[in-house]
């Protein structure tokens, strides 16, 4: 491509909002985080995921009800909070968490799910999505 030598309609998005073609096999529930596979599609989040949480499906996707892509959200959710040494505190506020599953985070792994934002009684917030 070369350099523009006139206007240029250029689309835009918010950047919140994302779509990603489901795997197969798969089911996605809403309200879950999803990590996209090798393939790029959409998978749920496991503590075995080597690939970041890629959003938060904004409603239920499951390959064998025909669905073929899963709608997802990108900000700040609430997730529950691992036990034990995984335990997220608040002294992690601002530290990189984990996916333990599809709804649970941690404080290590191999799954980035996001940044802790803040923890209350509800439990870990998380800034997920570049």
């Amino acid at each position: 491509m070369t350099a523009l030598t006139k206007d240029r309609l250029t689309s835009e998005r918010e950047g919140r909002l994302v779509s990603d073609p489901l795997a197969t096999g798969a089911t996605i529930y809403a309200g879950s985080m999803y990590v996209l596979d090798a393939a790029g599609d959409a998978t749920p989040a496991t503590a075995a995921a080597t690939t970041p949480v890629r959003a938060v499906a904004r409603k239920r996707a499951a390959h064998a009800d025909g669905d073929t892509a899963t709608d997802g959200s990108l900000g700040c959710f609430c997730f529950d909070n691992s036990a034990g040494a995984a335990e997220i505190k608040r002294t992690d506020i601002g530290a990189a968490c984990y996916a333990a599953d599809d709804q649970t985070v941690k404080k290590t792994g191999t799954c980035r799910a996001g940044t802790v934002v803040d923890i209350d009684t509800r439990g870990v917030w998380v800034r997920v999505g570049a």
